[in-house]
């Protein structure tokens, strides 16, 4: 999958998307957990900043699983919001392996990523976006 990142603004922040490290949680938009009226992939652009205020996107985006939705405040220079919490580890039940603070990750070809706040690592074998989850556990039955 190409690397995109799609950015979106309010103009005091920017929501930050990379659509190849969603795995689809649906977190961001369904009604019981999301924001959807500024997440909503049943239109484009999918995602509208100016529909709610700062404080409530930054509080849904920080619940994002896959760390594909981050954000930075406008007048940090475009620094990205860094998560203060110690790093923890969770697995989750049949699905991916979250892993919770900053972390640097090198790839088989020596390419160095900064994450911060959380990362889902695949544990079926059988995403496409190794080392990421990208939620085939769901489609071929992964228990674990």
């Amino acid at each position: 999958m190409k690397d995109i990142t799609k950015k979106y603004s309010n103009g005091e922040v920017t929501i930050v998307w990379k659509p190849a490290t969603c795995i689809h949680s649906t977190i961001c938009w369904k009604a019981a957990t999301g924001l959807p009226e500024v997440f909503n992939p049943m239109v484009k652009p999918w995602i509208r900043p100016e529909a709610a205020s700062t404080d409530r996107i930054i509080e849904q985006v920080k619940k994002c699983p896959s760390g594909a939705l981050s954000f930075y405040m406008n007048q940090a220079e475009n620094i990205p919001a860094q998560t203060l919490a110690e790093s923890m580890v969770e697995v989750v039940e049949n699905g991916p392996l979250l892993v919770y603070g900053n972390i640097t990750i090198t790839d088989k070809d020596g390419h160095t990523t900064h994450k911060n706040k959380v990362t889902a690592f695949c544990r079926c074998g059988g995403s496409s976006n190794k080392p990421y989850c990208d939620g085939s556990h769901r489609k071929n039955g992964f228990e674990g």
